[in-house]
């Protein structure tokens, strides 16, 4: 088994990356769609994010109000601290369980947003990082995503700069260009992921010479 961690930052494209490394037969556990999973309603974690922001982050349904709980946290350190605090632990728990579930020769692909910010690197075999510029991803925030400029820069400045996240890449892929300059990059990376995951696992060395024959007496 091969795991691979995938960020980028917001706006860069991670979504698509993700979908065509499943496409090419990759196991994904996103972090996102967990986080969400997590404190659907009824579930410890919803409990202890209402605990920790109070009542008025629900929707009349009782869900969570996404929107409203970002506007808190990501013009505010300390309480995005205070979130992640809550919802990392959960949603670590819940990869390692569908990790486990995975064939013992796949590439496991993690889907984490915030690799880079939670020094989550050292966790993984390959770090994959999904590149923008800054310019290309503000464009797409406003324009497809429908944020106001300043919200889609206070979500860009909560996270890693550019230069953090491919500080802890082993893959970097570019995609400042159109869909279709994306898609030979990312096949290119799998096939190579793929072979890492195809080679045997060299046996753990033998720290204390257990396995070695005993020594003739003399």
């Amino acid at each position: 088994m091969l795991t691979v961690g995938l960020t980028g930052g917001i706006g860069a494209g991670k979504s698509e990356v993700s979908r065509l490394l499943v496409s090419y037969g990759a196991v994904l556990i996103d972090a996102d769609r967990i986080a969400r999973e997590v404190v659907e309603p009824g579930t410890p974690g919803l409990a202890a994010v209402v605990d920790a922001f109070g009542p008025d982050i629900l929707t009349p349904e009782g869900t969570l109000d996404r929107p409203g709980l970002g506007s808190i946290v990501f013009a505010d350190p300390e309480r995005l601290a205070t979130l992640n605090g809550i919802v990392h632990p959960l949603v670590g728990a819940r990869s390692a369980e569908l990790q486990a579930a995975a064939a013992p020769d796949a590439v496991v692909v993690h889907d984490v947003p915030l690799l880079t910010e939670n020094g989550l690197a050292p966790l993984y075999d390959v770090v994959v990082v999904v590149d923008a510029s800054p310019e290309t991803r503000l464009d797409r925030l406003v324009r497809l995503r429908g944020m106001s400029e300043s919200e889609a820069r206070a979500r860009m400045a909560a996270q890693a700069t550019r230069e953090q996240r491919r500080a802890v890449a082993d893959f970097v892929i570019d995609n400042d260009g159109p869909l279709e300059a994306l898609e030979p990059q990312v096949r290119k990376v799998w096939e190579e992921l793929a072979a890492r995951a195809a080679r045997p696992t060299p046996p753990a060395p033998d720290p204390v010479g257990l396995t070695d024959p005993p020594a003739t007496p003399e």
